[in-house]
């Protein structure tokens, strides 16, 4: 099971803060993933942001290792899923993707 949101959420507004903008502004430097299941270790925490949760301090993990991963739990090489578009093969990992090995059971 992988539940995630679109992006991540700060603990504070930007701009002026009024009854109607109270915060909760959103942002792309971190969000929260949940999984469980499939491999994966149980009752961890993986990756930490600092105190305002807008900048990643320990543990980043980058959307390519994130999917070459997902895919090594689900029995699929990264590197081998390929498609054709426009006379290339392309990956979902790009030319990069990393196994997140830390949290694997």
């Amino acid at each position: 099971v992988i539940w995630g949101g679109e992006f991540g959420r700060t603990n504070y507004c930007q701009g002026r803060f009024s009854a109607e903008n109270y915060g909760r502004d959103h942002h792309p430097r971190a969000f929260s993933i949940w999984m469980a299941g499939g491999g994966v270790k149980p009752g961890i925490t993986y990756g930490e942001t600092d105190e305002f949760g807008y900048n990643i301090v320990k543990d980043p993990v980058h959307v390519h290792d994130f999917h070459a991963t997902m895919l090594h739990l689900l029995g699929v090489d990264h590197e081998k899923l390929t498609f054709r578009h426009q006379g290339r093969r392309y990956r979902l990992t790009d030319v990069a993707g990393n196994l997140v090995k830390d949290i694997m059971a």
